[in-house]
């Protein structure tokens, strides 16, 4: 029997849907194929069960109708194929997409990972968010990405909370550009409460107003980093808070980058209450001297770091590290106290700090 709230897709058996579907409607999709989609996202309640992707397919959850909540239960998986993805791709307004217990999403990326990242073979982006309207993401459990995890673009008004982003997969088998939250061009973000386990950053923010990110771990990445900004469409942040985070055994802890030769700005930017430990290679780094994942030494001023406040982050650096470093031109209208970074030693090259900060290094 078929049930009017209820529609169950499975390879096992196929049918056509000709009764027009009211947004009450619960949707189940599951098995080996996208065939059942269309109908499918006409739901308002829709449930992602034990789902295979068919390779170089997206699971396209976009345009859905306002209100919509996407369930994923059991595991949901991904053919293999060379390409850009991304694997999922969600969007609309009061959007609400939660895991259930148990489940995972799993990209198997180790299908893709060569230790090369962006140089190697083409990956897929996992998750792409194009989310407004005090939508929420929250308790997903997300496994061994190929490549990038959340793309968050175009975003407004959303939260992100209690997810886990668990690649340590990739640490020995060649996981690379695996960053958890790249954030673009989006507006009131709230990211708290997630646990990252990855191979690059754990949020990058290039560009953006009023994004949070507060309460997170951070395991064996690249740290919590603004940028790198520049280069792009869109080349200003301007308003960002990291407060009490974990950034645990990572090559930095927090972090600005801006573009050598580039414009843009980033301004009222607030690192607050932050602990470090283990971290590899700079407990602290804000450099104007970033270009194509390198720095160069050269810095330019095009893209000014004003309003920034660094205050009350503690914690260590391995003895190879160094604490802090700073290069930057055109800075202005910093607020540096209570910070104390222990281990490593000192940067002798800084540069830019404005006058009257307390920041140094």
């Amino acid at each position: 029997m078929i049930l009017a709230d209820s529609i169950l897709f499975s390879t096992l058996c196929a049918f056509a849907v000709s009764t027009p579907l009211s947004k009450r409607d619960s949707c189940t999709l599951t098995g080996s194929s996208l065939s059942s989609l269309s109908t499918v996202k006409k739901c308002s309640s829709i449930i992602i069960k034990d789902l295979t992707v068919p390779a170089g397919e997206t699971l396209d959850l976009t345009s859905l109708i306002s209100g919509t909540t996407v369930t994923f239960e059991g595991t949901t998986t991904f053919g293999y194929e060379e390409w850009a993805g991304p694997l999922i791709s969600i969007s609309g307004s009061k959007i609400n997409v939660v895991g259930a217990s148990g489940h995972v999403i799993d990209g198997q990326g180790a299908k893709w990972w060569d230790g090369k990242g962006d140089s190697g073979k083409v990956k897929p982006k996992f998750v792409k968010l194009g989310l407004t309207g005090t939508s929420k993401v929250t308790g997903l459990n997300i496994k061994n990405a190929p490549h990038q995890v959340f793309s968050v673009n175009s975003c407004s008004d959303l939260t992100i909370s209690s997810v886990t982003v668990d690649i340590r997969d990739g640490d020995s088998a060649g996981g690379h550009n695996t960053d958890a939250f790249d954030v673009g061009s989006s507006t009131n973000v709230l990211i708290q409460g997630c646990t990252v386990y990855n191979q690059d950053d754990c949020i990058a923010v290039n560009s953006g107003t009023t994004i949070k990110f507060l309460n997170n771990y951070c395991y064996n990445g690249h740290g919590i980093s603004i940028g790198s900004v520049g280069g792009r469409s869109d080349n200003v942040v301007n308003g960002f808070w990291a407060e009490n985070n974990n950034v645990i055994d990572s090559d930095n802890g927090l972090r600005i980058k801006t573009v050598e030769g580039a414009t843009g700005s980033v301004k009222n930017v607030n690192f607050i209450s932050n602990k470090i430990s283990g971290i590899k290679d700079y407990g602290i780094v804000i450099e104007g001297d970033y270009l194509n994942g390198k720095t160069t030494g050269t810095v330019t001023g095009g893209v000014p770091i004003s309003g920034l406040v660094m205050e009350d982050n503690t914690g260590s650096v391995t003895s190879s590290a160094k604490r802090v470093k700073i290069l930057v031109e055109n800075a202005s209208d910093w607020e540096w106290s209570g910070n104390s970074i222990t281990g490593g030693s000192s940067f002798s090259g800084c540069s830019g700090i404005p006058s009257g900060s307390g920041a140094s290094c």
